[in-house]
């Protein structure tokens, strides 16, 4: 393998790399303005850290746009009540 070879695939290595550290960067970053909005403590990740309801399990969760844990299920009644703990500030943490 040539000098130019081995340089272009760490040059390609490199890119790929840090197109993956900027967006995990920009994805915890997104998780944890929306934790914070709901008012949640976070994991390094930024997911907000509740105690699911459903499965009575601590849980680290990503929150979507309107503050819902992304396994929220709206025809459950235990994630209903999660949510409504979370808009009334009231949810369990860890």
């Amino acid at each position: 393998m040539s000098d130019d070879d081995r340089l272009g695939r760490f040059i390609r290595n490199s890119l790929r790399s840090a197109g993956r550290q900027l967006s995990d960067a920009k994805r915890a970053y997104s998780n944890g303005k929306r934790a914070a909005l709901a008012g949640l403590p976070s994991d390094d990740e930024g997911r907000a850290r509740i105690v699911c309801r459903r499965y009575a399990e601590r849980r680290a969760a990503s929150l979507d746009e309107q503050l819902r844990p992304v396994c929220y299920d709206a025809d459950h009644p235990d994630c209903q009540g999660c949510l409504e703990d979370i808009r009334d500030g009231t949810v369990e943490t860890f």
